[in-house]
């Protein structure tokens, strides 16, 4: 059954009780990046393999996910800045983030995810933040799934780079 979340917004970051922030570096460039994970949201699955299923919903402005596993999320995209290519203040990178309005994850009270691409040499520095809120048992087992996050994170990056390339 579908749960409704509290809806926040990207103040919510670096406020969240559990934050957790993994990095990593690709050949691609943060266009091309960009447009993978913004544009192309039905392709998630063919390089994110804990997705099963990817489509835009609210008529391209969130998306829905089902994970391996029978997880689902309804969300909304909250940023979709393509990169500017100028170098700092801007920093040249782009954003794309969404938070999960409806998902069938019991405890989960609030749930945003943070994709951040920086120009690296001729490639992107993706680094992505996972923040969310629920009740202490949750938040526990949230940071005991931190590895596992955090090897899915890596797997994919490197997946959507091999794609990419």
């Amino acid at each position: 059954m579908a749960r409704r979340l509290r809806p926040v917004e990207l103040d919510f970051l670096p406020t969240a009780p559990v934050r957790l922030v993994f990095a990593a570096e690709m050949t691609a460039a943060p266009e091309v990046v960009h447009r993978a994970l913004a544009e192309d949201v039905e392709g998630w699955p063919r390089w994110f393999r804990a997705v099963a299923v990817a489509r835009p919903a609210y008529g391209g402005k969130g998306r829905e996910i089902r994970l391996m596993g029978g997880t689902r999320f309804l969300e909304t995209i909250l940023s979709a800045d393509a990169p500017t290519g100028v170098s700092p203040p801007g920093d040249g990178g782009g954003r794309y983030a969404y938070r999960v309005d409806e998902t069938n994850v019991p405890g989960l009270w609030a749930l945003l995810e943070d994709w951040r691409l920086t120009p690296a040499g001729a490639g992107t520095r993706v680094e992505w933040t996972f923040a969310a809120d629920g009740p202490l048992p949750l938040r526990l087992a949230l940071a005991a799934l931190r590895p596992g996050l955090g090897r899915a994170f890596r797997d994919a990056v490197r997946a959507l780079d091999r794609r990419l390339a």
